[in-house]
């Protein structure tokens, strides 16, 4: 199967490599573009482009007409990433036909799953995925979490917490190696972070919140198992 080729386009060199980096390691083949001018003649070049990551501002041609110019003749999902938090920028991007719109700075991790979402959704073979434990439902694609058959709402980063955990059953996972696959590397915040998510995660689990085991001095297993 070929790989599946992304194109980023951002003015920043430093914010390219650190978005190729992320991208590469989950194998995809990375075309970088410098400017909306630029961009738009790679992805004429290259018909087989599968997700555009699109920056706002640019010189030469923002992402605003690059979008436009891309939406002129194709489909191709595209990710908008902007340093404005600006609800008008947000909409007016979905009016032009942004499929995801990320606001800097932000989580790598978070972009991943993001283009991997919108990937399994616009392949046409998108295929469930579902992780049980207990009476726990895990639906990664939908990001969905289900206790005893009834929906719970979770943060982003409580449902990646509890995926981890999940994925992870029955081993002893200390707070910084949850702080490194769950927050990523860059996180420069306190190790307390976690304990607060997990009180906030136990209570939202209700009964199934005792999954979630304290190891003292250390840090958590998740586990379905009476100990």
């Amino acid at each position: 199967m070929s790989q599946i080729e992304i194109l980023v386009v951002d003015d920043e060199s430093r914010m390219r490599k650190l978005v190729r980096d992320f991208l590469s390691r989950k194998d995809y083949v990375v075309l970088e573009a410098a400017n909306g001018e630029e961009a738009v003649d790679i992805f004429f070049e290259h018909r087989d482009i599968a997700l555009i990551i699109l920056d706002v501002m640019m010189p030469k041609m923002d992402g605003w007409q690059t979008c436009k110019e891309i939406r002129a003749l194709s489909d191709v999902p595209i990710i908008m990433l902007t340093a404005k938090a600006d609800e008008r920028d947000e909409l007016l991007g979905f009016e032009l036909g942004v499929d995801e719109y990320i606001s800097k700075p932000f989580s790598p991790k978070i972009l991943v799953a993001r283009v991997e979402a919108i990937l399994r959704r616009t392949s046409g073979n998108a295929q469930e995925e579902i992780l049980n434990a207990g009476d726990i439902e895990l639906d990664i694609s939908a990001h969905t979490v289900k206790v005893k058959n009834r929906g719970v709402e979770l943060s982003y980063k409580e449902f990646e917490l509890l995926n981890y955990f999940v994925v992870n059953q029955g081993v002893a996972l200390s707070r910084e190696k949850i702080l490194n696959n769950v927050w990523n590397y860059d996180y420069f915040g306190d190790a307390r972070t976690i304990d607060t998510h997990v009180k906030k995660l136990r209570n939202k689990l209700g009964e199934c919140g005792n999954y979630i085991k304290t190891i003292w001095g250390m840090g958590y297993k998740f586990s379905v198992e009476e100990e």
